[in-house]
């Protein structure tokens, strides 16, 4: 694992929510484990920098003590990521023993509020409700698509809100009452005791989740999870000028979230089914023309397909093969609509393998002036 949170997202410390959150969902699709090329390993390291660094409590616990802020660990020795700074205890009176056994003073500092610190205790915030799924998916598409955009209709079976009980959890009409596992809390804290006294320790309720409330009577439909699975249409609108390889990403139409918690987002993978004629170079289209022997002598007009349609190109009388043409505006616009590139026409002149007399006459006397 990473040792730095930051460094794994890679960004500053002083980073937004916004920049936070814009670059997990990037290294996120990266490393995705059902994307080929994914690392598991890595994309858990990205998860776990990002439950903490887009809580704002937990991230300034981490800030102030590093990664050891919610292992219920202890690390001495202060200073940044060296644990908890202790350098303005008291610890001449530290551990003196009065009629109820040990008097513990760390100079009008709570002792209590330190190790509930420590020891993971203190006030939750409430159990993170946990982002929707991403989805990524594949889309094939022509060359002709790929130089006007395109459109398509997926259906995709996923996560959605469930529509019985609009996503709360509770069956229609249900009241709501208060938990009674944590009695309205939405914590469980639970004693422990050592050598150092009682230190507590406090975690999110399981059965309200750290709402401190919960309904009478689950949804009929979801079972209380607010969510259920079925099939969704997805309009994806393709872009002009996206290339092969490309990923279009659609925030939100991922799997919905826990209960009122972010969807996540939808990547479509773009594939361009190659052609059978053109070809492509950054912006510009590529083909080739077989003109005659004669034709690329004497001149003439060719007809040829561009994506744009049929044009009528002339050849100049004495064109060599391999020589290029450019037909300006006629190849790939950018994908933000900027420039347009150009259809570049490789010409290519037939040798006939079969040719009369006459033919090989003409050619023969050719050959005697060295042409």
């Amino acid at each position: 694992m990473a040792n730095n949170y930051y460094d794994t997202l890679g960004v500053s410390k002083g980073a937004s929510d916004d920049e936070i959150k814009k670059a997990y969902r990037k290294l996120a699709h990266k490393y995705h484990p059902d994307k080929s090329g994914g690392d598991d390993k890595k994309f858990k390291e990205i998860n776990e920098a990002y439950q903490v660094l887009s809580d704002k409590t937990k991230r300034q616990q981490y800030d102030q003590f590093g990664r050891t802020f919610d292992q219920g660990g202890f690390q001495g020795g202060g200073g940044p990521g060296g644990g908890f700074d202790f350098s303005g205890f008291d610890f001449g009176n530290f551990g003196k023993q009065s009629q109820g056994g040990f008097e513990f003073n760390f100079g009008g500092t709570d002792f209590e509020d330190i190790f509930s610190n420590i020891f993971g205790g203190g006030k939750p915030s409430g159990r993170r409700k946990k982002r929707g799924r991403d989805i990524q998916i594949d889309a094939e598409i022509d060359f002709s698509e790929m130089v006007f955009g395109a459109k398509r209709e997926v259906n995709l079976r996923k996560s959605v809100r469930c529509d019985r009980c609009n996503g709360t959890g509770g069956e229609l009409g249900a009241g709501v009452k208060t938990c009674p596992t944590c009695k309205g809390s939405g914590k469980i804290e639970r004693v422990s005791r050592s050598f150092f006294g009682s230190f507590s320790q406090v975690s999110v309720c399981s059965e309200c989740q750290g709402e401190g409330k919960i309904y009478e009577k689950k949804c009929s439909k979801c079972g209380g999870d607010g969510k259920i699975k079925d099939d969704q249409k997805i309009k994806i609108n393709i872009p002009a000028g996206i290339s092969d390889g490309q990923t279009i990403s659609m925030e939100g139409a991922g799997e919905v979230g826990e209960k009122g918690a972010d969807s996540g987002d939808l990547y479509i993978l773009v594939h361009v089914r190659p052609h059978k004629k053109f070809a492509k170079k950054g912006l510009d289209i590529l083909s080739a023309e077989y003109i005659s022997f004669s034709k690329a002598v004497f001149g003439g007009e060719i007809e040829m397909e561009t994506v744009y349609g049929k044009l009528i190109l002339k050849i100049p009388a004495g064109t060599q093969s391999g020589e290029t043409f450019r037909i300006k505006d006629k190849g790939i616009p950018d994908i933000n609509g900027r420039n347009v590139g150009n259809h570049l026409v490789k010409i290519v002149v037939r040798i006939p393998k079969k040719i009369s007399r006459e033919q090989k006459k003409i050619i023969e006397e050719l050959r005697e002036t060295g042409e």
